[in-house]
């Protein structure tokens, strides 16, 4: 396989075969987010992507899971990605899921008729960013939509039969939006009511806007003990059944899994205690992207 440039996966994807059907992200102007800025956004020659699957059927005798890289790969034709996702299903018959990025603005192109084409052909999940509930967040991180947009894209992919997994990040707001991005970004996810739900922490990356932010001092961190609480705002105003929650991404200080609602206690009894106990938090040097 033939990659371009630093390549990005969720988690989750860390066994799956990736292979790049776009370059770059189509938006890439998010203020906190270093990821493609060396990369200019471009569609991959569909060729060369098939050209990929076939050589990677050589080199592995058993695949899974695919993930179609980079930034938002749901951005292509749909007659396209039809392409794609029947060379999954023809070189990989013992293939279970293939997953993407996806952007509002993707989403929004897409018909319903096309997602249910592509879910149809083997689309099992796409995974969104919402960031933040909070439009003033939004604005200020130039994220280049409103909350309301990504709720209804949300909420569209679901209603197509696409698995959903959406990530935001604590701390996006500062100290002074501490609350407001809790609890709107609870009420953002609970109207989406996703698969899955991601929660990362904040982290400054060098050549983002948001560094020279902190730099000048117009925008203040939180501390781990203000993380901490708005975590336990936002997790006691989330009500979305059946969504699994995950805080375990490497930037984050403290670790929480479980299932909506049933786990919701237990979650906030662990916040509880790592209130009371914050060396039982992850040291500052070992958090990473």
């Amino acid at each position: 396989m033939r990659y371009f440039g630093d390549v990005y996966r969720p988690p989750s994807e860390a066994r799956s075969l990736i292979i790049q059907v776009t370059y770059g992200c189509s938006h890439n102007t998010c203020a906190f987010c270093s990821m493609y800025k060396a990369k200019k956004f471009a569609l991959r020659p569909l060729e060369e992507i098939l050209e990929d699957f076939r050589m990677a059927r050589k080199y592995y005798s058993h695949v899974e899971k695919v993930f179609l890289a980079d930034g938002d790969a749901l951005v292509r034709k749909a007659a396209e990605l039809e392409i794609i996702l029947d060379t999954v299903r023809e070189l990989f018959p013992e293939c279970k899921r293939v997953t993407c990025y996806a952007s509002p603005s993707s989403i929004r192109i897409r018909t319903d008729e096309e997602l249910q084409m592509l879910r149809a052909k083997g689309l099992t999940m796409v995974y969104m960013g919402l960031e933040s509930g909070c439009d003033e967040i939004l604005a200020r991180m130039r994220k280049g939509h409103r909350a309301e947009e990504i709720v209804s894209m949300g909420q569209k992919v679901r209603k197509n039969g696409i698995a959903l997994s959406v990530t935001a990040i604590t701390g996006l707001g500062g100290p002074e939006l501490l609350e407001r991005h809790a609890w709107d970004t609870a009420a953002a996810f609970n109207d989406m009511n996703p698969e899955y739900i991601g929660m990362l922490t904040l982290m400054v990356e060098p050549g983002t806007p948001l560094f020279d932010w902190v730099k000048d001092g117009s925008f203040q961190l939180l501390t781990p003990a203000q993380v901490l609480q708005e975590t336990e705002l936002l997790v006691q105003a989330l009500d979305s059944p059946g969504s699994v929650f995950r805080m375990n991404h490497a930037s984050n200080y403290l670790s929480l899994r479980g299932t909506l609602n049933g786990d919701q206690e237990a979650m906030l009894a662990t916040i509880r205690r790592a209130e009371q106990d914050l060396s039982s938090l992850k040291p500052e040097g070992w958090r990473a992207l």
